[in-house]
């Protein structure tokens, strides 16, 4: 058929002739095309480096551009402003290192989104100047915002929260929160989150929050952050000081991030069920590197890597009702003696591995212990513990397990315990150690316990 050798150039050709013949111009055209976001900028009198405050004009450009479904584009330069609004589809995208608002004005966000879809803020430089912020409002703000993204941008000199999300869904990949005078980002009853590929130093109290006002499913994924100098600065036991932390949150990932020098801890779930730490590298910890506390139902830690804490992996408070954890395929070495101010000083420390109930502890590494490489219950809160195929080495203690009156069953079996100075097993009672070396003087004394194939040396 003649048209069968009809080729795109020449359909091209046929459109371009048939808009002529219609009487449409190509000038007619190009006025046709919404401007520019950066025409959009300058039209509504944005002035890169001017002193002023230009919240009235970067809103009116924000506004237009929104409106026209084009970006809009910052040049090189400074601006200050104060409570911008994001509407649905908002798009402000900056030159990396170079387009930077700052706030003008203390006690306001610099940008928020409220009841807004599909905002994305890109290649800019947020600072707070240290300027003090609302309490729960962050320097940037998203509240049942749905599909936000922000993503290689710099959020620095925050004088509160850098961002704050509440019932927000979304991605926020790849972008730098600096010296946050207290939170880096806190989540709060997220709807579907991502936190990937973003660096976090220096933040004063927390890095990462994410929280739900009551219990329920989150699934926010932490995954390949670098995490690093979180601080203490409101003080408490546990409350700050940590790089992770999951509140009430259920069946969030935390994975392959590399965390170091944080007072408290790497990753904390308190009550959040079917937890995940997974392949995260993490040095110089002040207390638990990886916690599972209170009221949780499910924690997984498998393949990270654990160099200098005060303890390792715990999964503790089965009288909160805190049970059922898989802790395995772990390295765990050159563990501190003790906890930081502000833990109660009776808490123990210099511990590889503690798990309480309805555990898996199996095929992990802990070395340089000066307390226990791995402890196994307290008190009678001791229920069907698994502690297998381990090596533990250079500990006080190799494993420690209790056999106070109510204690349920733990399984101990096939573990290498090397140059345990105090005995490879030993019984406690709480905090007392109440046995000699139950690898050698056997366990017929205390039938809750199943002790084979374990080597000493």
């Amino acid at each position: 058929m003649a048209f069968a050798h009809l080729d795109r150039r020449r359909l091209i050709g046929a459109g371009f002739i048939t808009a002529t013949a219609a009487g449409v111009s190509t000038s007619a055209v190009a006025q046709a095309r919404p401007a520019s976001g950066f025409d959009l900028a300058l039209q509504a009198g944005v002035r890169p480096g001017s002193p002023d405050d230009q919240s009235a004009a970067l809103q009116k450009a924000i506004d237009q551009a929104a409106a026209a479904r084009v970006p809009l584009a910052l040049p090189p330069g400074d601006y200050r402003a104060a409570d911008l609004k994001l509407p649905s589809g908002a798009q402000l995208v900056g030159i990396r290192g170079a387009s930077r608002l700052v706030l003008a004005r203390a006690n306001r966000s610099l940008l928020s989104a409220s009841l807004a879809d599909n905002v994305t803020l890109t290649g800019l430089t947020l600072d707070g100047g240290r300027q003090p912020l609302p309490a729960r409002r962050g320097l940037v703000h998203g509240e049942t915002a749905r599909g936000l993204r922000i993503a290689d941008c710099t959020i620095r000199n925050a004088g509160g929260t850098a961002v704050m999300l509440i019932g927000c869904d979304g991605d926020i990949a790849g972008n730098e929160i600096l010296d946050s005078h207290d939170v880096a980002l806190m989540s709060n009853d997220a709807q579907g989150l991502t936190i990937a590929r973003n660096v976090i130093r220096n933040a004063g109290d927390n890095g990462i929050l994410v929280w739900r006002g009551k219990a329920g499913d989150d699934g926010t994924l932490v995954i390949d952050n670098r995490i690093e100098g979180i601080s203490n600065r409101s003080g408490g036991s546990g409350q700050y000081g940590n790089a992770v932390n999951v509140f009430r949150a259920a069946n969030v990932i935390v994975r392959g991030n590399r965390i170091r020098n944080c007072a408290f801890t790497a990753v904390r779930g308190n009550a959040a069920d079917n937890m995940q730490a997974s392949g995260n590298t993490i040095t110089g910890m002040g207390e638990v590197a990886i916690y599972a506390e209170f009221g949780f139902s499910g924690a997984l830690m498998s393949g990270n890597v654990i160099d200098d804490a005060a303890l390792g992996i715990v999964a503790t408070n089965f009288n909160e009702g805190g049970r059922l954890a898989v802790i395995s395929g772990n390295i765990i070495r050159n563990l501190r003696p003790r906890r930081p101010a502000g833990t109660d000083p009776t808490d123990g420390a210099g511990i590889g591995i503690a798990v309480e109930a309805d555990a898996a502890v199996s095929g992990n590494v802990v070395e340089n212990a000066p307390s226990v490489g791995i402890h196994l219950g307290f008190g009678r809160y001791l229920r069907d513990i698994s502690a297998t195929g381990n090596v533990v080495r250079n500990a006080r203690i190799g494993i420690s397990v209790s056999v106070a009156a109510g204690a349920g069953a733990a399984v101990i079996a096939d573990n290498l315990i090397s140059g345990a100075k105090a005995g490879a097993l030993v019984g406690f009672d709480h905090s007392r150690a109440v046995t000699g070396d139950l690898l050698k003087d056997g366990v017929a004394a205390y039938p809750h316990l199943t002790v084979n194939g374990n080597r000493s040396q």
